[in-house]
């Protein structure tokens, strides 16, 4: 865990070396100013000397200025080096996360991943800046505070030993405690950020269900578990300071009462006594700030882990070594094909699939909820990979193609079509960066997507609102088929991604298809037999089984369940 941290330092690595060298640098100075306090009692007040007290007085004053300088660069480059090994960390989970597979996404939930990103990422930050830090201050500072202790009396200096001795043991049996807890609070963070994402995404219908009650007692819930986690962590957390005090106020009275019959007995002079009062102090603090960095340590352990889980996933689909970079057509085959999400131990979703297609055909998918025709399509631009059998594309199983040539040439527009904030003509060149303006509008044409985009006062430069929330359902679907057009792939997968549109609209659109892209093999999933009855061939799929494949008019005559559908559907129209 610690390497995979440290990597994300990278460039500022110097900023966090210079951050230590001026930590170190005050501290020394820090240590001379009660030696020359010690000076100026014995030599110049004592002594009634007042140029002692000056020169000394002037001694003290420069290093005070110095020390206040020095926290100042090391507070400046901490904050430098923190905030850079926070955004490299983001940055490398994000980076990361591109490369899942589906199968891999499917193993985090999206509050999940929102959690590591955000509150997990700066809890590290925190940590981080606090070990460059206090975390090098603090220890140095007291070793340094000891051993000067040491030097002006050692049987006084064992007040102080005691005291580390003692807040070693209580400050381990707290962070061994609270680990525990907060090792189980930030997973908790995942479910609230679940039930916030859930209900902004689906405000409409929370209000349209009257459903804000349910809601808010999810999100209470939710929040309430989170704060039980923390006052119990807290709760032993805050034995920290009890403790701190109990060492601070013994070194004060035990020095103070040992202290003072040293000066009497003429073994220690006012000076150094006043000294040890300030070593005292510097032995103290540095143990209060190395008790609050080892608290803010122990939270982010728990973060750190869930970070570098992320960063060290592997995607479950990667580029063979000799990769394919290039797709000769847009022939599909499917030999004996058994799939499933959970490899090994999960229930076949597909089962014997044996699919021939040949490049350019137009192919319909047909079949009831559950059958597994998103699951098929899946299998073809590689977003999983098969149980057993494979899955070929131009003729070469899809596991030899390097994975971006081969989703360049497959085309999906998904049942839950997505469109990004920004303009209509930047959403569409999604599907290609470099398309000119006249290129978007004629694979909007081909969508039927066209018409509706010039009604719009600015046209394509209409801005979308995050989620298409200012276009309609079926207006939504065309500008993603417009998206996919715009790749010119030899294979185009519409997933029920006309279900919004009216059948006529759906009709214009395939027979565009027909015409202008007639060398792209066509495959579109849908519920209604109207869209895909005009297809080369048709599959029937019944719960991941291939029950059927042929045209409208053999399935019509021979196949079982697609005579159901047809009758169902065909009879809704009549009563309809």
């Amino acid at each position: 865990m610690i390497k995979t941290l440290m990597k994300q330092i990278k460039e500022y690595k110097k900023s966090s070396l210079a951050t230590i060298f001026f930590a170190v640098i005050e501290v020394v100075l820090e240590i001379i100013i009660p030696l020359l306090m010690a000076s100026l009692i014995d030599k110049g007040i004592e002594a009634q000397n007042m140029d002692a007290v000056i020169q000394y007085g002037a001694f003290m004053f420069g290093i005070a200025i110095c020390t206040l300088l020095l926290g100042f660069l090391a507070g400046k480059y901490a904050a430098k080096s923190s905030t850079g090994f926070a955004a490299n960390l983001r940055d490398a989970m994000y980076t990361n996360i591109q490369t899942f597979a589906f199968s891999n996404i499917d193993k985090y939930s999206t509050a999940g991943l929102v959690t590591r990103l955000t509150t997990d990422v700066t809890n590290v930050q925190i940590a981080y800046q606090m070990i460059i830090r206090m975390c090098i201050r603090a220890p140095m500072s007291l070793i340094c505070a000891l051993a000067m202790a040491l030097m002006i009396n050692v049987e006084l200096s064992m007040i102080f030993v005691g005291a580390i001795v003692f807040l070693v043991i209580i400050l381990g049996i707290i962070m061994y405690k609270a680990m525990h807890y907060f090792n189980e609070v930030f997973p908790k963070y995942d479910d609230l950020n679940e039930s916030v994402q859930e209900n902004v995404v689906g405000i409409r219908v929370v209000k349209s269900f009257v459903r804000e009650k349910h809601e808010n007692e999810k999100f209470k819930k939710a929040a309430q578990s989170i704060y039980k986690m923390f006052v119990k962590a807290e709760g032993i957390l805050a034995f920290n300071n009890p403790a701190m005090m109990c060492a601070v106020y013994s070194c004060i009275l035990l020095l103070s009462w040992l202290g003072a019959k040293s000066v009497v007995a003429g073994n220690l002079t006012t000076g150094e006594l006043t000294s040890l009062f300030s070593y005292t102090m510097n032995i103290l603090m540095s143990l209060m700030m190395l008790s609050m960095a080892f608290v803010m340590i122990t939270m982010s352990l728990a973060s750190a882990r869930r970070i570098v889980e992320v960063i060290n996933e592997k995607s479950d689909l990667v580029s063979p070594p000799q990769a394919l970079t290039s797709v000769k057509d847009g022939s599909i085959d499917f030999n004996k094909v058994t799939f499933s999400y959970k490899h090994g131990d999960g229930e076949p979703v597909l089962r014997d699939v044996e699919l021939h297609i040949h490049s350019g055909e137009t192919i319909g998918i047909i079949g009831g909820t559950g059958s597994a025709k998103s699951s098929l399509v899946n299998l073809i631009s590689r977003l999983y990979d098969v149980e057993s059998g494979s899955v070929c594309v131009g003729g070469e199983d899809v596991r030899f193609y390097d994975l971006e040539v081969l989703r360049d040439e497959v085309a999906v527009v998904l049942q839950n079509n997505v469109l990004f904030s920004g303009t209509i003509l930047q959403n569409l060149r999604w599907g290609n960066e470099s398309a000119t303006l006249e290129e978007c509008q004629d694979a909007c044409r081909l969508a039927c997507a066209d018409e509706f985009i010039q009604r719009f006062e600015d046209g394509y430069n209409t801005y979308i609102e995050q989620g298409g929330t200012n276009v309609s359902g079926g207006q939504k679907q065309r500008l993603c088929i417009a998206r996919a057009l715009l790749k010119k792939p030899k294979i185009l997968i519409l997933d029920d991604s006309t279900s919004a549109v009216d059948t006529a609209t759906d009709a214009s659109i395939q027979k565009s298809f027909e015409e202008r892209i007639p060398d792209t093999t066509k495959l579109i999933i849908s519920q209604r037999i109207s869209s895909v009855q005009s297809a080369d061939r048709i599959i029937v799929l019944n719960d991941g089984i291939v029950d059927g494949f042929d045209t409208h008019e053999n399935l019509l005559a021979g196949n079982e369940i697609y005579q159901t559908i047809y009758e169902t559907q065909m009879k809704g129209k009549e009563e309809a």
